[in-house]
């Protein structure tokens, strides 16, 4: 005679029942697809606001420029004035913002500000489209890359 049955006869039936329910359900929660632990520590249970990998890949892409603010919970970067040495008469300024905890193209925003010297000051000057979107690139594509890193162990 089973466990199971000499339970069930001595008037323990709803409680046995009751555990064979919740240890089914546990084990059925076991199947499925889980997300890798790395990938959820970054979008969901991080200590800053946003997400971290697109949070360090913009650290590293704007490491050769100088600080200004970095806000992690708020998810913003915003660099000094750069003057790259072999072009001295040309500066820019960085923004870039982070707006979601997952780790999406959308969720990146930067801004950047140029100037150049003239009359002795500094002039604003237009800064090109393509070159946003080089930044945009590169950050995106390091942050991918940190995430692959990060789930491979």
């Amino acid at each position: 005679m089973s466990k199971l049955s000499v339970l069930a006869s001595t008037g323990r039936r709803p409680a046995t029942l009751a555990l064979v329910a919740v240890v089914a359900l546990g084990l059925a929660a076991c199947g499925g697809k889980e997300r890798p632990r790395a990938d959820l520590a970054a979008s969901q249970v991080t200590t800053i606001g946003v997400n971290s990998y697109l949070w360090r890949a913009s650290l590293d892409a704007l490491s050769f420029m100088p600080l200004l603010q970095a806000d992690s919970s708020g998810g913003v970067i915003i660099t000094d004035w750069y003057a790259n040495p072999s072009n001295p008469n040309e500066r820019m300024k960085v923004t870039v913002s982070i707006l979601d905890r997952d780790l999406r193209a959308d969720a990146l925003r930067v801004a950047a500000s140029r100037q150049v010297a003239q009359g002795g000051g500094w002039v604003d000057a237009p800064v090109q489209a393509a070159t946003v979107q080089k930044l945009e690139e590169i950050i995106l594509t390091r942050a991918r890359d940190l995430r692959r890193s990060a789930i491979r162990g």
